[in-house]
């Protein structure tokens, strides 16, 4: 990764609110946003040992999957071209080259090459004869789960708890994190945390099985609590209500959200403070997960 040098450690910033004061809490944000200009958020932290082992095993062609407002296919074609392997992205969908998302434009414009497929096929994208089949369509490429979500990935988000321990002094009584695919969730768990996870997919109740079956060693996991009411209607989508909560966070906090992932995740988390949900003097660490190369135009620069 010497071609993508990170700003490491990364801030980790208290916000205060008259919500947050009301509460008694300690809320700060882990700023893994500002980590690279490309390769932002968990990103960075989840493809930094995937890619090392793809050196490792002179691998010259990296082949991985997503939608069209993936934030992996995004870090992954940015990743990839610096560099200089190959790039591949499964899309799932059709192919609509005339009104293309600002996420796989820049994939292209990074030399990815997109190979769009049903939803029907991608939904074979985990299972081992599909892979195999992947894999000589395309001369063995160097194969990255959706989202970047392996266990090389937990090893890397485990080194933000690390950074995370000495930025406090200690470990916070609560993380906070989006969750697609779930392996920055496990990463945090896996460290012997305690997390609130908040699904960005409509009926993503199975994320929870998933997270700990990523687990390395459950015995050493903290504990999980999953909520699936803050999707807003499903991945990549979202509501006035939403976009109002974002542009209010920012006037606030002068923190830029996105409306995928980090605006569903902080909108929970301020909705569960208001509810009471935390003890007086909790102190709770929400990670900015990066991806705000997808935000609406209408919230770039409001």
């Amino acid at each position: 990764m010497d071609l993508l040098i990170p700003t490491l450690p990364t801030l980790l910033q208290e916000l205060t609110d008259e919500i947050i004061k009301s509460a008694g809490i300690q809320l700060y944000i882990k700023r893994d946003d500002l980590i690279h200009p490309t390769v932002s958020g968990n990103k960075w932290r989840k493809l930094k040992y995937n890619l090392e082992d793809a050196k490792t095993k002179k691998a010259s062609t990296l082949l991985t999957f997503g939608g069209a407002f993936s934030n992996h296919l995004y870090a992954t074609a940015a990743a990839g071209y610096a560099l200089g392997f190959k790039t591949i992205g499964i899309v799932r969908g059709e192919n609509n080259a005339e009104k293309l998302t600002p996420t796989l434009q820049f994939c292209i414009e990074q030399n990815m090459q997109l190979q769009y497929v049903s939803r029907q096929e991608y939904r074979e994208r985990n299972d081992q004869e599909y892979l195999k089949k992947i894999s000589l369509q395309f001369d063995n490429p160097y194969l990255i789960p959706e989202g970047g979500t392996t266990s090389l990935a937990i090893k890397g988000v485990q080194e933000m708890t690390v950074e995370v321990e000495v930025q406090l002094g200690k470990k916070p009584d609560f993380y906070a994190v989006a969750v697609g695919t779930g392996g920055t969730a496990a990463g945090i768990l896996s460290e012997g945390n305690n997390l609130l996870a908040f699904s960005a997919l409509k009926g993503g109740g199975f994320l929870e099985d998933d997270i700990k079956n990523l687990l390395p060693d459950k015995k050493k996991a903290g504990t999980l609590k999953l909520f699936t009411d803050y999707h807003f209607g499903g991945y990549a989508k979202w509501t006035p209500e939403l976009i109002t909560f974002i542009k209010e966070f920012k006037i606030n906090h002068h923190i830029q959200l996105e409306q995928v992932y980090t605006a569903k995740m902080f909108y929970g988390l301020y909705d569960l403070i208001k509810q009471g949900y935390f003890a007086k003097n909790a102190v709770v660490v929400a990670v900015h997960t990066g991806g705000l190369q997808g935000i609406l135009g209408e919230l770039k620069g409001s």
